[in-house]
């Protein structure tokens, strides 16, 4: 099957194939079998579509197309291949084969699937008890293999194309799970138009290092990465992250793989607690552009650790037990260069809390730190309706101006998720970029202002966005009710004769 395909095609073969886990097992489990298996398949259809493209070229030479498949981004060992898995399928040990085969690949391929020791797939094993007994086990196995292999998912790039279809399928995906998931699905994702929107408004450049300590499926970064792709033709930047949660990790690496972004660093490990991402000397590295959606408000974030912190992350103050939001703040703003600059995701308490936090939220903004604020619409997020907004940092600010946005309204309602559209970020960052006041949506306050303010950085005592009740006319309104009193005594006498020749006149 050669004929082309689109994005579409794809995303509904690939959510189809979860038919054969629902009602087993619960997505928050199948995701990641769902999700490796699309790995698997896609750099077995590439290698395939390669060594026959070599075969075609040179014939019948094994030896020859073996040295030259090794210039290929991954090296597959036959026996890893999903076409071997494939044709073994109706006999017993399905899911022994699977992790023998990932661990092949694993293998194979070194350091681009490992990170000090930790492999993608260590936490990922087909060969588990979550599938059923067995035999039950066997057979849903085989039922996935078969699934991949229909036509519809031939994944090779002869069939697919240029364009970045695997990655965009890969992506979807992980939308679709973090939707149906609740909290704890939605905690490793970030929604497209959100991703989209801070990565126009951070407009990262040719040559800039991109960190986000807080990666999740590393969705940010990729945008970030894209944009400078798509608007300056260049793939000369650098991806770093850190993922605390091990599976997840393993998606983050899976993803930039499928991506084509192999100039990334992804560590497993707790950013607040054990940051990963150091320099030669030990000390935090620092990047041109920082940009994040941790947890929002996480309890028991390390709050013991950090008033010996080695890095001195927290000199501004530590933040309540209870709520990290500032925790991550800090560090981002810590592994800023100079000329750096941030974004970040934050509920609106981050915004108006009292206390450790204020005293943190007042040092930020007397150090001129702060550029933005934009307020976000509800139910933008999987997992939780509340509201949130952005905060844009830079170190290199050329005034102590604070431009607040309030986009609150900005979004295409729908009945659980709301959705920021493409004229929506377009107008966050138009506004954002010519740093002006806009009647009724934006703000540009100074310094002394929010000084007025005791730092309270709440969006709506800058930026008024009420709107003036249209003046009633009462002598208007009191003519119109004498004619509708006045229809009204027509229509009673005209039901009284009714009534009288209905024999109800009593």
């Amino acid at each position: 099957m050669n004929d082309k395909i689109n994005q579409g095609n794809i995303n509904q073969a690939l959510w189809a194939v979860c038919d054969t886990f629902r009602g087993t097992i619960s997505p928050d489990t199948y995701k990641d079998f769902i999700l490796t298996m699309l790995f698997l398949k896609y750099i077995s259809d590439v290698w395939q579509d390669h060594y026959d493209s070599y075969q075609a070229e040179h014939g019948d030479a094994p030896e020859l197309i073996e040295e030259l498949i090794k210039s290929e981004r991954f090296v597959l060992p036959p026996s890893a291949s999903f076409y071997q898995l494939y044709n073994q399928r109706n006999e017993p040990g399905n899911g022994e084969r699977i992790d023998k085969a990932l661990h092949a690949i694993e293998e194979a391929n070194g350091n681009r699937l490992r990170d000090a020791g930790k492999s993608v797939f260590q936490d990922i094993t087909f060969n588990t008890d979550r599938l059923g007994e067995e035999k039950q086990k066997n057979t849903i196995l085989r039922h996935v293999l078969e699934d991949f292999a229909k036509d519809e998912l031939n994944l090779k790039p002869s069939r697919v194309g240029d364009e970045d279809v695997i990655g965009n399928a890969y992506e979807y995906l992980i939308e679709q799970f973090a939707a149906q998931g609740g909290k704890r699905a939605g905690e490793f994702y970030t929604p497209p138009q959100v991703s989209e929107l801070i990565a126009e408004l951070l407009d990262p450049q040719p040559g800039d290092s991109i960190c986000d300590p807080a990666c999740g499926s590393g969705s940010l970064l990729i945008k970030c990465g894209r944009k400078v792709v798509r608007n300056h033709h260049s793939k000369a930047y650098e991806l770093y992250g850190q993922e605390v949660i091990g599976s997840t990790w393993s998606l983050a690496k899976m993803n930039m793989f499928l991506h084509g972004e192999d100039n990334h660093k992804i560590e497993w490990g707790d950013t607040i607690r054990n940051p990963k991402l150091l320099d030669r000397h030990g000390q935090l590295k620092q990047f041109d552009i920082v940009t994040a959606n941790p947890p929002f408000s996480l309890d028991k974030w390390g709050y013991e650790e950090a008033g010996n912190d080695s890095f001195s992350r927290f000199s501004r103050g530590l933040p309540p037990k209870t709520k990290g939001d500032y925790a991550f703040i800090q560090h981002m703003i810590e592994t800023l260069k100079p000329t750096g600059r941030m974004g970040v995701v934050v509920p609106h308490g981050v915004l108006f809390r009292a206390a450790a936090e204020g005293k943190i939220r007042k040092q930020l903004i007397e150090e001129n730190l702060l550029d933005a604020v934009i307020g976000l619409p509800e139910k933008l997020f999987y997992g939780t309706g509340i509201p949130v907004a952005i905060l844009l940092f830079n170190k290199d600010k050329a005034d102590e101006d604070v431009l607040f946005i309030d986009a609150s309204r900005d979004c295409k309602a729908g009945k659980n998720q709301n959705l920021l559209t493409g004229d929506n970020i377009n107008d966050i960052v138009a506004t954002y970029r010519a740093g002006k006041s806009v009647d009724k949506y934006a703000w540009l306050a100074t310094l002394d202002e929010i000084r007025e303010n005791d730092y309270n950085l709440n969006i709506p005592r800058y930026v008024d966005t009420f709107e003036e009740e249209e003046e009633i006319d009462l002598m208007a309104v009191r003519t119109e009710r004498k004619q509708l009193q006045s229809a009204l005594d027509t229509l009673e006498q005209q039901m009284a004769v009714y009534l009288k020749e209905l024999g109800y006149d009593s």
